[in-house]
């Protein structure tokens, strides 16, 4: 069943560049300066989108002097898998049984 919690998690992360953070997150923790300089971003654009991210429990935050790093939390991205995983077992089960609604 898609709740609406999951549904906004998919409207955020599909915007190209949160999508852009969660890829480079997803490999290595970053700073703002490094996330601004892998997607060219403007620094406070960059800034609100980590925040929408962070909102949403996809990043978690690390003080480290006077620079913020942010950190991917995979386990909001693993129920947005476990959607998808589920959605693509109930296609299979539709294709393996013919089942189509009647004209």
């Amino acid at each position: 069943m898609m709740t609406s919690a999951k549904t906004d998690l998919i409207r955020i992360v599909a915007d190209p560049l949160r999508l852009r953070i969660v890829t480079l997150l997803a490999h290595e923790t970053l700073c703002t300066t490094h996330l601004v300089a892998e997607t060219g971003a403007r620094q406070t654009n960059l800034s609100n989108h980590l925040r929408v991210l962070r909102e949403a429990g996809v990043v978690e935050t690390e003080p480290c002097g006077r620079f913020t790093y942010y950190r991917l939390r995979p386990e909001a991205l693993e129920s947005l898998a476990e959607l998808f995983g589920e959605l693509a077992e109930t296609a299979r089960t539709t294709i393996a049984t013919d089942r189509k609604r009647a004209c």
